[in-house]
């Protein structure tokens, strides 16, 4: 009980202004803000694992809105809403009304009357999901100052077109508990490079919103991908500005050995051109299936130049001590595996299956830490509350 009451003390004097506010990207928010979520995750972790109820609501139903699919992601929301006490609603799109030209504000309200969290993955069309995250944001604030809606849910980013919050601040609480700490990841080098994979749309939004946290905590971060693999221009201006407020460093190479070399931390992840999400979108739109045929077929080509991008035991061999740490938001291509030739050798893989794992483990505390954040003004109060409660989460243990 002691460690949690530490970890409530120390969020107690965290400058934050979360309530009623969503948590969309990670760069919106202040260091303060991103450390308290940090310490919520830890808090409600604990209190889980030591049998405590962290239930803050008795009542109330969480909305999740799958625009694309999820397995990580999707339970991870479950779990957390569950773990607060909500109930989960799916918004199946193609069984409601939108299919028949609701607008986003009517439906925004119209699922929100008893809803305290929404849950929004929309990263498929580039330019367009933090769009309509933030025109639900705006409907909901709409609704509670007409009278409509009785509270204001927190809307939380399970990944759209910019930016991966509930991913990279698991990778990060991931990466604090590995090393000892957020302050041991000062000077730390990571290698956010770009993989090999046999597919050719995934989104940008994880290796961005890696390097923009990353550079939040004086990291030397190395951005490793061939050229023409470029990211969003404005995210890597922004991450360039953060890495030298933090004391860190943000540099590019074409070479994914040169990331590799004495990093401490590797991240090898494929993701799609910017270039090409940009000439995706309209096509998505006009449903045009031969267009987007032949923009696979002219994407997997250029994808075949580089097949040598791949995380080997020898890529491996040249980090730190040749022990870095290997991270993958999952589920990674592994060669000889899922796949004929992919982002990691089945070896390399196998070897850091179960840091992968926790790695995951800490995304259902973080989306519940984000939520609690965007419902409560006084966090460590409500969390010292249920502490002195003590009401047992498993009856008769």
């Amino acid at each position: 009980m002691n460690e949690i009451r530490s970890l409530i003390e120390q969020l107690r004097v965290k400058r934050i202004d979360m309530a009623g506010k969503d948590f969309l990207l990670t760069w919106e928010k202040t260091q303060d803000e991103i450390e308290a979520t940090f310490l919520v995750a830890d808090i409600l972790r604990a209190m889980r694992e030591r049998d405590i109820s962290p239930r803050v609501f008795d009542s109330g139903i969480a909305v999740s809105n799958f625009r694309d699919n999820s397995t990580r992601t999707r339970f991870s929301f479950a779990s957390a809403c569950d773990l607060l006490g909500l109930y989960i609603q799916d918004l199946d799109e193609g069984k409601s009304q939108i299919a028949h030209g609701e607008t986003v504000r009517e439906t925004a309200n119209m699922i929100s009357f008893l809803t305290e969290a929404i849950g929004i993955r929309d990263d498929m069309y580039l330019g367009e999901g933090d769009r309509y995250q933030r025109e639900v944001g705006k409907a909901l604030d709409d609704g509670v100052k007409a009278g409509v809606l009785p509270s204001r849910p927190a809307i939380v980013n399970l990944q759209n077109d910019i930016d991966h919050p509930t991913q990279s601040m698991a990778d990060f609480l991931h990466l604090a508990h590995y090393f000892g700490g957020l302050d041991k990841l000062r000077g730390k080098k990571i290698a956010m490079s770009w993989a090999y994979s046999p597919s050719y749309g995934k989104p940008l939004s994880v290796p961005q919103g890696v390097i923009g946290l990353a550079s939040r905590f004086g990291m030397d971060i190395v951005l490793a991908h061939p050229q023409g693999y470029d990211l969003i221009p404005d995210v890597l201006e922004m991450t360039k500005k953060q890495a030298s407020a933090s004391g860190g460093s943000f540099t590019y190479t074409d070479s994914m050995d040169e990331a590799f070399k004495d990093a401490d931390i590797v991240y090898p992840k494929s993701w799609a051109p910017y270039d090409v999400m940009l000439r995706r979108v309209p096509l998505l739109h006009a449903g045009d299936k031969d267009g987007l045929k032949a923009l696979e077929k002219e994407a997997l080509a250029n994808n075949t130049k580089f097949v040598d991008w791949e995380c080997t035991e020898e890529k491996m061999g040249l980090t730190k001590n040749g022990k870095a740490l290997y991270m993958h938001c999952l589920p990674a291509d592994i060669t000889d595996v899922s796949c004929e030739a992919g982002e990691v050798a089945a070896s390399v893989f196998d070897r850091y299956r179960d840091d992968t794992y926790r790695e995951a483990s800490y995304k259902p505390y973080i989306i519940a830490a984000m939520i609690l954040l965007g419902k409560f003004a006084n966090p460590a109060a409500l969390l010292e509350s249920l502490l002195d409660r003590g009401k047992q989460r498993i009856f008769g243990a």
